[in-house]
């Protein structure tokens, strides 16, 4: 189980956060973060960056190569997790909901069931 309180990072590990938000910054200036460990690896940082986007994918985009670069030849566990602003997702929920076919917008009878 993880302490609560702040999270001590060592100054590569701390340059790589900062290295990814200025990334993300540079396409997202609106974007937050957060920094947290990873639940299931003590050892591994992420950098949640929510970001005002339909595709989450775009912002992976931005990071991803020089992600990898950090874990692989840096040797830093850090992993960027895009996350969309609560308003966003459910603007996409209703989307979803109103372009769904007929057919998943009524309920089923049950035909032992009466109407």
């Amino acid at each position: 189980m993880m302490k609560k309180g702040k999270l001590e990072l060592g100054p590569r590990m701390k340059q790589a956060i900062s290295e990814l938000e200025a990334l993300v910054r540079q396409r997202y200036p609106d974007a937050t973060f957060q920094v947290t460990r990873h639940p299931e690896d003590s050892e591994a940082v992420l950098l949640k960056a929510e970001v005002d986007v339909e595709d989450r994918d775009e912002v992976m985009d931005v990071v991803i190569d020089r992600m990898v670069e950090m874990q692989s030849d840096e040797d830093l566990p850090v992993f960027v997790v895009p996350t969309r602003p609560k308003a966003r997702n459910e603007a996409i929920r209703r989307a979803l909901d109103e372009a769904a076919p007929a057919w998943r917008k009524h309920r089923w009878l049950d035909p032992d069931e009466d109407e």
